[in-house]
């Protein structure tokens, strides 16, 4: 009689890179998310490059996890775990750029991927959204996502563009519980970008008109490092107050910020991650942008099943600002709810990553 013989989980060693944009407390918030849901997974090997202290302190590292400077280093230890049949690997979450910049994770890591998967481990890509989408770049990103068991996409947009996978909430969405229906709501939070148009007279007397109608503080706040002259700037224009940053100390400027949201009614902002963070605390989130032309805050809160959050600005009266603005504060329980069902498919995700991460081996 033949016996049984038992099977254990084997836990691979769990290649990702956690380097972003070290002046962006958005990033912060993705990439530390996904460590969070990979740890029980295996042992993770973490590439965060040239990061100040207060950016991997942001991201919440645990003595267990192996960090690496030099991405040579970290390339070679992922390539012999590898080989030894002991790695899988995770791409970082956000946007890519498909440029050959953007794509350098996707291009460079081929042959690791390669190895990944002839030794039978496994390569994800969770929370993934494109920022283009030329011919061209998605011929070259087919490679690396033939070699990928799994990839879910923060936006329907980009999984139709690529052809393969399905789409998720952006992993922000799940960075908090629900927040408590007593907070005291007395602010009104607004964060600009840098890089786009400066709002006009009508957007300033629309945001002003909504604060003193519901007698809210206006507050602006520096979330990325390279917005806080515009945000001490709107501060002056909205006779608000603001709350800036030096850059350093990403956790505890983070919690500062989410101290704030936690007092929010109402985020304004043309920053996706300042609306999502906002949202995460109970802020009902308002992308109230200065000029047309960008979707992307729309598609990814239409991934996370929440719709009209966007507002247009251009060419619209103050009136119509302040009256379509009273009309999302008015909708706060209804976005709240739809807050906790992308929750709830985000852990129907992470659930999906534990079993496609889990590998049963002989003893």
């Amino acid at each position: 009689m033949t016996a049984t013989v038992p099977h254990e989980r084997m836990l691979r060693e769990i290649f990702v890179p956690a380097r972003g944009q070290y002046d962006n407390i958005g990033d912060i918030l993705l990439r530390r998310q996904l460590l969070d849901w990979l740890r029980p997974s295996g042992p993770l090997h973490v590439y965060v490059g040239v990061a100040p202290d207060g950016y991997t302190t942001g991201l919440g590292l645990q003595p267990s996890d192996v960090q690496y400077r030099s991405f040579r280093h970290w390339y070679v230890a992922a390539l012999c775990s590898a080989a030894r049949g002991r790695a899988s690997y995770v791409f970082k979450p956000g946007e890519i750029q498909l440029t050959l910049i953007g794509m350098k994770e996707h291009l460079a890591m081929l042959p690791v991927l390669a190895v990944v998967r002839a030794r039978h481990g496994r390569v994800v890509r969770v929370g993934v959204g494109s920022r283009n989408f030329a011919r061209v770049p998605r011929a070259l990103m087919g490679p690396s996502i033939a070699l990928s068991n799994l990839s879910l996409w923060r936006d329907a947009e980009t999984a139709g563009y690529l052809r393969r996978g399905s789409v998720m909430p952006d992993l922000a969405f799940a960075s908090v519980q629900a927040p408590r229906s007593d907070s005291v709501r007395d602010v009104l939070v607004v964060s600009m970008r840098s890089d786009l148009d400066y709002p006009s007279p009508a957007w300033f007397a629309g945001v002003r008109a909504v604060a003193a109608a519901n007698n809210l503080t206006i507050w602006c706040v520096t979330q990325v490092l390279r917005d806080d002259d515009k945000c001490a700037q709107l501060a002056v224009d909205l006779g608000g107050q603001a709350l800036r940053w030096n850059g350093t100390g990403h956790d505890e400027q983070e919690q500062r910020l989410r101290d704030l949201y936690r007092r929010a009614a109402l985020a304004v902002s043309d920053r996706l991650h300042v609306l999502v963070g906002a949202l995460t605390e109970g802020a009902v989130p308002a992308a109230l942008l200065a000029s047309s032309g960008s979707d992307k805050i729309a598609r990814h809160f239409a991934a996370a099943g929440l719709y009209d959050v966007s507002i247009d600005s251009t060419g619209v009266s103050a009136a119509e600002i302040a009256a379509r603005l009273q009309n999302l504060l008015g909708r706060r329980e209804p976005i709240l709810a739809g807050l906790a069902a992308a929750q709830g498919e985000l852990q129907t995700a992470r659930r999906l990553l534990d079993q496609v991460l889990s590998i049963e081996s002989p003893r």
